[in-house]
């Protein structure tokens, strides 16, 4: 692959003679893994209290394979009014504006950002522009949260959109879904009270069979290294503790599946699983894995480990115990699901919609939302170098 700080081939799979682009090609019949309604971990006795009657007004973009526009439930949270959506593909664009409820209409991410009546746009287009839509969203004054991962295989998009954050002073929130199952909420929680002690090692799986690729916008998806898709596991140790990774080995190994050889993918990409070994900003150490090709059981998992207790699913062991109601999830609004990947969708939407009404960054801010992307980019990068270790890039959470 070009070198990372470059757009080069990338950035051309998903820019078209100066367009942004803002659809995925229609999709399948089946659910995509993860995108199955899920039940989550909630407490007990508790409703949702609302703190504000204002309306947020949202703009959606974005209906491709996937159908992540409508996937996330602005569309039934009690503080959003969504204004308009937009696809490149007419036919998405239609569908969308139903499964949302929206009658309002934009050819391109571009006409819809020329709306001065939205002030917050959800970014669920392709992975190849995503940076330049975020960019595009916040340059036109607005707040954006954006399905992952926050830049595809560019250390300098990377830069120049947390610079475009850092300028323009927009919420910018990555809709990482690992940070909202309820075992990563659940470790988040532990760790903030201090009961892992210092975080020693981590662990993060994400394992997606493709023995068949994924059809998607100009085929962005067919034979991607799997390190540049990295945050699903990459949240089990950033999502947890906020820290970051300092420096990275990685290994890949050489798949079988015709669409992932080299010579079968436009990236010229030989890896199915990439396995990568962290170094923390903590100090520890993590293990970090992304598989297309090995059959078995499938999604997002993680283990984590301190010197005070360590925790597999949502069960924690060590030096007291943890009431499970402590680290149960709130409720959501009425009639606001939780949603697929884990019972996540509708957190995400939550949290970023109030980090909005009460003017203060989200969770999944640019800073965690890069350090866990550029990890990934820099892990594939050692992938082909056979492992050699590599430093990366860090990003420091703006106020």
């Amino acid at each position: 692959m070009a070198s990372n700080s470059r757009r080069g081939f990338l950035r051309q799979l998903s820019l078209g003679a100066g367009m942004i682009g803002t659809g995925s090609a229609f999709g399948a019949d089946k659910p995509i893994q993860g995108f199955e309604e899920t039940d989550t971990v909630v407490q007990e006795n508790k409703v949702w209290q609302p703190f504000s009657d204002r309306k947020i007004r949202v703009g959606i973009v974005g209906y491709g394979v996937c159908r992540f526009g409508a996937s996330f439930g602005f569309q039934n949270h009690p503080n959003v009014d969504i204004v308009a959506v937009s696809d490149l593909i007419p036919e998405n664009c239609v569908a969308l504006a139903k499964a949302v409820r929206c009658e309002k209409t934009y050819p391109s991410l571009e006409e819809l950002i020329k709306d001065d009546n939205i002030e917050a746009v959800f970014v669920a287009t392709d992975a190849p522009s995503h940076a330049q839509h975020c960019m595009a969203v916040m340059n036109s004054g607005k707040h954006v949260a954006c399905a992952v991962p926050s830049t595809y295989g560019s250390l300098e998009e990377a830069d120049q959109l947390y610079e475009t954050v850092k300028r323009t002073g927009m919420n910018y929130m990555l809709f990482e879904t690992s940070a909202y199952r309820a075992d990563c909420y659940g470790m988040r929680k532990i760790f903030e009270a201090g009961d892992f002690g210092r975080m020693v090692y981590t662990e993060g799986e994400y394992y997606h069979y493709m023995d068949t690729p994924i059809d998607s916008f100009r085929g962005w998806r067919i034979g991607m290294p799997p390190q540049l898709y990295p945050t699903h596991s990459n949240a089990y140790h950033t999502c947890v503790t906020g820290e970051s990774f300092t420096e990275v080995s990685c290994m890949g190994l050489p798949s079988v599946v015709d669409h992932l050889k080299p010579e079968n993918n436009a990236y010229k990409n030989p890896f199915g699983t990439e396995v990568a070994l962290f170094r923390t900003s903590g100090g520890g150490m993590s293990r970090m894995v992304v598989s297309w090709d090995t059959p078995g059981y499938h999604g997002e998992v993680g283990r984590v480990r301190g010197d005070k207790g360590a925790m597999q699913g949502t069960a924690f062991q060590g030096l007291k115990e943890i009431p499970a109601e402590s680290i149960a999830k709130p409720p959501l609004p009425p009639g606001m699901p939780a949603g697929g990947h884990g019972g996540s969708h509708g957190y995400l939407t939550e949290e970023f919609v109030h980090s909005i009404l009460q003017n203060r960054k989200p969770l999944v801010d640019i800073a965690w939302g890069l350090n866990m992307t550029v990890a990934g980019i820099v892990a594939h990068e050692s992938a082909m170098k056979d492992g050699e270790t590599l430093k990366i890039p860090q990003y420091a959470s703006l106020a």
